[in-house]
């Protein structure tokens, strides 16, 4: 389990997350949702070690958590210049050598050969995916990762992250479309006002937008009144 304990985060002193409490069941999908400037990212980069913690507690199967257990694609990812994709996946180790790119590239379709400044979006967010899936880390965290992605790809992710389920993986994943999230995933959290609110098992999806949105829609239709 990923627990994670009265965890504060800063910037420029103003803090984006106070006393921020959360368990991650190992071997589960974990959606994350929040409004823009909500804390997700912010949030996710300080599990990876990107950013560091103002206070708290972050643990793994009862260790601190270290990022060799991790693989994190990012919402925008860094490719260097003039490298062919398989050239960038040459930078990433596989733990137990049982990566075949050649295998895994039948499902993505990308053109390894050539260099990365010619891909689209999509096929940069592609090649990414491919680099964290060889590292086959424990816990994997996605942010935003159906951002750029057409619907066929869409849907070999969610299934991709099915699989790694099955594999024993601790998923997390942030996405601003609901509907990605609940089709995949065991638990839903809510980031908002700098800590998790809620969370929501699968069961109980089907009221989870209506709570999301219920201060929004008030707040907003109070504005439209006026304006319209």
């Amino acid at each position: 389990m990923l627990i994670v304990n009265n965890l504060s985060v800063s910037y420029d002193k103003k803090k984006v997350l106070e006393g921020l409490d959360i368990e991650f069941q190992a071997g589960m999908i974990h959606g994350l949702v929040g409004l823009n400037g909500a804390g997700k990212t912010s949030f996710l980069n300080c599990l990876y070690g990107y950013k560091t913690k103002d206070s708290g507690i972050v643990q793994f199967m009862g260790a601190e958590l270290k990022r060799k257990d991790m693989a994190y694609l990012e919402t925008e990812n860094y490719f260097y210049s003039n490298i062919t994709g398989r050239e960038y996946l040459s930078l990433f180790n596989s733990p137990e050598s049982n990566f075949e790119l050649d295998d895994w590239n039948a499902i993505f379709k990308l053109p390894l050969e050539q260099l990365i400044d010619s891909y689209s979006t999509g096929m940069k967010k592609k090649l990414a995916l491919l680099a964290m899936l060889k590292q086959d880390c424990k816990i994997m965290i996605l942010d935003e990762p159906f951002n750029g992605l057409d619907i066929e790809s869409s849907k070999i992710l969610s299934m991709i992250l099915l699989r790694m389920k099955e594999k024993g993986r601790t998923v997390i994943v942030t996405s601003h479309i609901l509907e990605s999230l609940t089709s995949i995933c065991d638990f839903i959290h809510y980031l908002n006002q700098k800590t998790i609110c809620f969370s929501r098992d699968k069961e109980h999806f089907e009221n989870l937008e209506h709570e999301i949105f219920r201060e929004m829609k008030e707040e907003h239709s109070q504005l439209l009144d006026k304006v319209l």
